[in-house]
C-alpha cells in the first residue's frame, strides 16, 4: 500500500506543476498601436513645399521636452484640410511667401503629456519664453491648457509665414537663455517667420489675433495669414494667431492617438 501511495504521490507532483502553468496568466501581448484612419495623410505628400517646423518633437516648447506621441517631425492632417493647405500654399507663393507649419494633428496622449505638465507647479524651466507673466497655477483657468484639443480631431493646425527665400532657423539649444515671447522679435528666439508680434505659443493676450497693441507690419502680416486661410475654409481661434481649422471637420467628435510617424500612415 505505501508503495502504491508513493506511486500516486509521484504521478500527482508532474500534473499539479501542470496545472499551475495552464493556470498561470500568458505573458502579455505588445499592443499594437492604432493606425490614422484612411482619411490622414502626411502634409509633405499633398505639398512638400511648406515648411515644417514641428515643435513638439523638440524641447523647444512650453513643456522643454519632447512631447509625448511625436515619433517623427511630421504633419498629419485630414486629406481635405492638407489640400485647402496647398491652395493657401499657391497663393502665397506668387507673392514671395511660404506657409511654415508648427503643429498639426496631435494625438490624445499628447495633450494629456500637456495635461501632467500643467499640473507639475515646480516644473517652470520654460517660463521666462513661453508664459513669462501668466502664472502656472492659472493655466487651466485661463484656457492656455486643456484635457481635450482640437488639433486631435486631424483639422486643425498651428502655422505661419516665411518670406522667401527662407533661411532655416537654428536649433533650440536646451539651457540657453530665454527671452520673453513678445519681446521685439530681434531679441526673442530667432525664427525665420515673418513678424507676428509675438512667438508661436506664446501664452498672453499680446497672442490674440486682432490685439489692438499689434499695429504696423506684424498686423499686416496677421491678416496677411487669416485672409488667406480664411478665404479658403479656415477659421481661426481667436486667442491664437497662429491656430487655423479647415471647416467643416471630417471627425468633428473624434479625438484620435495614433502617434505622430509615417508608421501610423501605412496601409492607408
Amino acid at each position: 500500500m505505501p508503495r502504491f501511495t508513493a506511486a500516486l504521490r509521484a504521478l500527482a507532483l508532474p500534473f499539479a506543476a501542470l496545472l499551475a502553468v495552464s493556470a498561470s496568466p500568458a505573458p502579455a501581448q505588445a499592443r499594437a498601436e492604432s493606425k490614422a484612419p484612411k482619411e490622414f495623410v502626411a502634409l509633405n505628400d499633398v505639398d512638400p513645399t511648406i515648411l515644417q517646423e514641428i515643435r513638439y518633437y523638440t524641447p523647444h516648447n512650453f513643456t522643454g521636452h519632447r512631447v509625448d506621441g511625436y515619433r517623427e517631425p511630421l504633419c498629419i492632417l485630414t486629406r481635405p484640410a492638407a489640400e485647402a493647405l496647398h491652395q493657401a500654399q499657391r497663393s502665397l507663393l506668387k507673392r514671395g511667401y511660404t506657409l511654415k507649419v508648427y503643429d498639426c494633428y496631435r494625438p490624445q496622449r499628447a495633450v494629456n503629456d500637456f495635461v501632467e505638465w500643467a499640473k507639475d507647479l515646480d516644473d517652470q524651466a520654460m517660463k521666462a519664453e513661453f508664459y513669462p507673466d501668466v502664472d502656472k497655477t492659472r493655466l487651466f483657468e485661463d484656457g492656455y491648457i486643456a484635457e481635450k484639443s482640437g488639433h486631435s480631431r486631424g483639422s486643425t493646425m498651428d502655422l505661419t509665414i516665411v518670406k522667401l527665400p527662407a533661411v532655416p532657423t537654428r536649433p533650440y539649444e536646451p539651457g540657453e537663455k530665454l527671452v520673453p515671447c513678445y519681446a521685439p522679435k530681434d531679441e526673442r528666439f530667432p525664427d525665420n517667420s515673418v513678424d507676428m508680434g509675438t512667438g508661436y505659443d506664446c501664452f498672453d493676450t499680446l497672442s490674440h489675433t486682432l490685439d489692438p497693441r499689434i499695429q504696423g507690419a506684424q498686423r499686416a502680416n496677421r491678416l496677411l495669414l487669416k485672409d488667406t486661410l480664411e478665404g479658403l475654409g479656415f477659421v481661426n481661434l481667436a486667442e491664437e494667431w497662429w491656430h487655423y481649422t479647415y471647416k467643416p471637420e471630417l471627425f468633428p467628435d473624434t479625438y484620435f492617438d495614433f502617434p505622430v510617424s509615417h508608421k501610423s500612415l501605412r496601409g492607408n
